[in-house]
């Protein structure tokens, strides 16, 4: 045991000396939220609705079917009360809800107006903002066709809550994705690379005759990766609540548990770089090619997942990015438990499992 603890010494001494770097890794998080104050504005396709209609009249269900009709909505779902709209949002079924009170047709035939409301889950304010407008565009145009047929003109006003975010503060959506990357980056990246460091100046023979086993060796040099990224954690949520004033409305504890745990899934998936790259070159272009795209591109951070073809979105399921950010989101923004959470915490404990046994195999094979 002293003699793993004097590895994770040494390793902290590496880091500790080269200064650029060990700036690099403490800055990187507050870089980057600066970098991604601003939120991308992307076209939302096929986006799940549900609806729930007091009135169940014949104008009703034409402005139903003309959302359902467009490219941009799907009708997941119809319900009854309202208390199931936040049902439906929590369980991440649906994106937008639409509801119409119970007098839409006798203010529609006698006042000439009538209110629709739509509730957006905010959680992605750009992907709210979207559909509300999306939504509110086609009832307009609705009522443009049934004021041309009238003496009287119509007048439907849309009513827009949103849950999660009023405001529509685009840190709500950066924050988690800018955590994924940095804990990825840092982890993965750094990890491969300065194993495969030791493997060219060819001290890491020196250090596999040592006494103590190759594989422990190994994980001592993940061990500051991981204190790091504990720290990148502590000062991305000391940032989001104090500058960004993004609240935490779910357990920390959680918060911080889940964290640690995509931090371990990076760290092994490093130890899988190293074990299979000859080259500091080689792990870096497969940590960005193989990793840091996917991140960037099929978490959901950039650009909604539901919008890709089939197939990228089933490569998208093998990215742990994408369910760590599905799961800052859930227990940050929307303040959910680990009830809603579980599944996501299952796949990336299955990966972790899946790259360190692959790592420990070929650091095996590597040695014998």
């Amino acid at each position: 045991m002293n003699q793993f603890l004097i590895f994770i010494k040494k390793e902290f001494l590496h880091i500790w000396r080269d200064k650029r770097t060990l700036f690099i890794l403490l800055g990187m998080p507050i870089v980057q939220i600066i970098i991604f104050g601003f939120a991308l504005t992307n076209e939302v396709k096929n986006a799940r609705i549900a609806v729930l209609d007091f009135s169940k009249d014949p104008t009703t269900q034409s402005i139903i079917a003309e959302l359902e009709a467009s490219r941009y909505f799907e009708v997941e779902r119809t319900i009854s009360s309202y208390q199931q709209i936040e049902t439906a949002f929590k369980s991440g079924h649906i994106k937008l809800a639409v509801v119409f009170p119970g007098e839409f047709a006798q203010d529609m035939a006698h006042l000439n107006k009538a209110t629709v409301q739509l509730v957006a889950d905010a959680s992605d304010p750009n992907v709210a903002n979207t559909l509300t407008n999306y939504a509110s565009a086609i009832i307009m145009d609705y009522q443009q066709r049934i004021t041309d047929q009238r003496k009287l003109p119509y007048t439907i006003t849309t009513e827009m809550r949103m849950l999660y975010n009023p405001q529509l503060k685009g840190a709500f959506n950066f924050v988690p994705g800018v955590m994924a990357m940095v804990l990825l980056l840092v982890c993965t990246m750094m990890t491969a690379i300065t194993i495969v460091k030791e493997k060219e100046m060819g001290t890491m023979e020196i250090m596999l005759v040592s006494p103590m086993k190759p594989i422990l060796i190994v994980l001592a040099k993940a061990v500051p990766y991981l204190v790091l990224s504990i720290v990148n954690i502590s000062s991305i949520l000391l940032l989001s609540v104090y500058v960004l004033e993004m609240p935490i409305n779910g357990s920390l504890l959680l918060l911080v548990s889940v964290s640690i745990l995509f931090t371990l899934v990076s760290l092994s998936l490093g130890l899988l770089i190293s074990a299979g790259a000859g080259s500091q070159q080689t792990a870096m272009f497969i940590s960005l090619v193989a990793l840091f795209l996917p991140t960037v591109m099929l978490s959901g951070f950039m650009f909604p997942v539901e919008n890709m073809p089939l197939p990228l979105r089933m490569v998208s399921n093998i990215v742990p990015a994408k369910w760590y950010y599905s799961i800052v989101k859930a227990v940050m923004i929307k303040g959910l438990g680990f009830n809603a959470i579980w599944k996501e915490t299952l796949v990336l404990t299955g990966m972790m499992i899946v790259f360190l046994g692959l790592a420990i195999k070929k650091f095996k094979i590597r040695l014998a």
